[in-house]
């Protein structure tokens, strides 16, 4: 019996920890038509406060895991460039790892600038993969899906 209950506390334990992420971010995705056939995607990270987000660009000695936005390929959908990033960046050295990581703290805007090749309605689909932490801890990577009608 006892080795049930075990089983059912580590059980709930795990969900626990695994569902934190989502509850420290919350996402908003929207587009914005900004010229004949050429749109802005905006993904907006509210982060909860005393947690961060980290950057897309790490420096080569960080261990954080880095966001990675990923687009599902659409063949009447152009990416231009990379994403930029709008927010307080931070950038700080940890001297317990020996290395420096790049975060963002309340929020941060990630902007995709994209192109429609024909004047027809589509979406843009993906996901976010990140993590986030805080002074103490690291949860768990996490990934945030979104489709954004154009």
């Amino acid at each position: 019996m006892k080795k049930i209950i075990f089983s059912v506390l580590v059980s709930c334990l795990a969900l626990a920890v695994f569902a934190q992420s989502g509850t420290k971010v919350k996402w908003e995705f929207t587009s914005k038509k900004i010229a004949d056939k050429k749109y802005e995607i905006r993904m907006v990270a509210t982060i909860q406060p005393g947690w961060h987000l980290y950057s897309q660009n790490q420096s080569a000695d960080a261990i954080a895991l880095p966001t990675t936005l990923k687009f599902t390929a659409n063949p009447l959908v152009v990416l231009n460039g990379k994403a930029k990033e709008i927010g307080k960046l931070y950038d700080q050295f940890d001297k317990a790892t020996n290395s420096r990581s790049r975060f963002y703290s309340n929020k941060v805007e990630f902007v995709q600038t994209i192109t429609i090749k024909n004047n027809v309605k589509t979406a843009v689909a993906g996901q976010i993969d990140f993590m986030v932490c805080d002074d103490k801890q690291c949860l768990p990577p996490d990934v945030a899906k979104f489709s954004i009608k154009l």
